[in-house]
C-alpha cells in the first residue's frame, strides 16, 4: 500500500486548522482515512477557549482511534461518538451552543478485504479510483445549493444556513448531524485507489478548472499530493478568486493506493 499525505497552511503565520491521519491495522488487512477542515472562527469570539486545532487534533484524534480499533461500529456511529468524545472534553469551560463553536467539515473511508466504507460531511471531498481507471467523486453539495445572498457575510450565514435545514451541516458539539453525512459502500475490488482533499487543495477542479476529478486524480497519483497543492498555490498567486473567500487556504490531501 502506498500512501502519500500533504498539509501546508494557507498563511505561514497563522496555525494550519486541517487535520489528518492515516492508520493501518497490525492484520495488514485494511486501514482508514481521517481528513479535517476546520473552520475558522469569526473576530468577535466563537465562544471557546480552545483554537480550532485544539478541536481538529482532539476529534481527529477519537475519530483515527475509533476507526481503527472498533469495525464492528459503522462510520457514522464513529463520527457521532467523536463528536461527543470532544464536547465533553471541553463542555465545562465553553459554550457549545454558539453558532460558531469550534467545528470542521469531516472526510472519512475505512477499508478492509471485503468493502471500502465512505463519509463526507460538508465540502472536502472524497476521489475513489475504480481499477480501470475512472474517478468517482464523493461529494456534499449541499453548499453549492445555498440560495443566493446565504454566504454573503458571516451573520447571515451563521443566522440562515450554517448547521440548519435547508443549509449545510459541519460537525461541532452535536452529535445528530451524523444524520446529514454522504454515505456508502463500495466492494473493495471496485477500489484501486482513494483521496481525501479539503477544499483548499480541490480549489485546482473546484475554483480554478483545471481539470475534472479524474485529472486532478492523475495530478495525485504521478505528482503526489505536494505536486497538486503546489500546483493550487501557482493558481492563487496569478489568478483572482472566482468567488469570495480566502486567496490561499489551508490545503490537504492524502493519497492512497490500496
Amino acid at each position: 500500500m502506498r500512501t502519500e499525505i500533504c498539509s501546508i497552511p494557507g498563511d505561514r503565520e497563522r496555525p494550519n486548522e486541517d487535520w489528518a491521519s492515516v492508520a493501518v491495522p497490525a492484520s495488514g488487512q485494511g486501514g482508514t482515512v481521517i481528513v479535517l477542515d476546520g473552520v475558522t472562527p469569526p473576530r468577535d469570539g466563537d465562544g471557546c477557549v480552545h483554537s480550532v486545532p485544539w478541536f481538529t487534533t482532539r476529534l481527529g484524534s477519537a475519530l483515527t482511534e475509533l476507526s481503527g480499533s472498533r469495525p464492528e461500529l459503522t462510520l457514522v456511529e464513529i463520527l457521532a461518538a467523536g463528536i461527543r468524545r470532544t464536547a465533553e472534553a471541553h463542555r465545562g469551560t465553553c459554550d457549545l451552543s454558539h453558532v460558531r463553536t469550534p467545528q470542521a467539515t469531516v472526510v472519512m473511508a475505512r477499508w478492509d478485504t471485503v468493502a471500502v466504507e465512505h463519509l463526507v460531511l460538508s465540502d472536502s471531498a472524497l476521489l475513489l479510483q475504480s481499477p480501470d481507471g475512472p474517478v468517482r467523486a464523493v461529494l456534499d453539495d449541499r453548499l453549492d445549493r445555498l440560495p443566493p445572498g446565504a454566504l454573503a457575510s458571516e451573520a447571515v450565514c451563521d443566522t440562515t444556513v450554517r448547521n440548519k435545514e435547508s443549509g449545510f451541516f459541519t460537525a461541532a458539539a452535536d452529535p445528530s448531524v451524523v444524520a446529514r453525512a454522504v454515505t456508502g459502500r463500495t466492494p473493495r475490488g471496485q477500489v484501486r485507489a482513494l483521496a481525501a482533499l479539503t477544499d483548499g487543495a480541490t480549489r485546482w477542479t473546484e475554483r480554478f478548472g483545471e481539470g475534472d476529478w479524474t485529472d486532478c486524480f492523475t495530478v495525485l497519483a504521478k505528482e503526489g499530493p505536494h505536486g497538486l497543492i503546489d500546483r493550487v498555490r501557482e493558481l492563487e498567486s496569478v489568478r483572482e478568486c472566482v468567488r469570495g473567500g480566502k486567496r490561499h487556504d489551508d490545503a490537504t490531501a492524502v493519497y492512497v493506493e490500496l
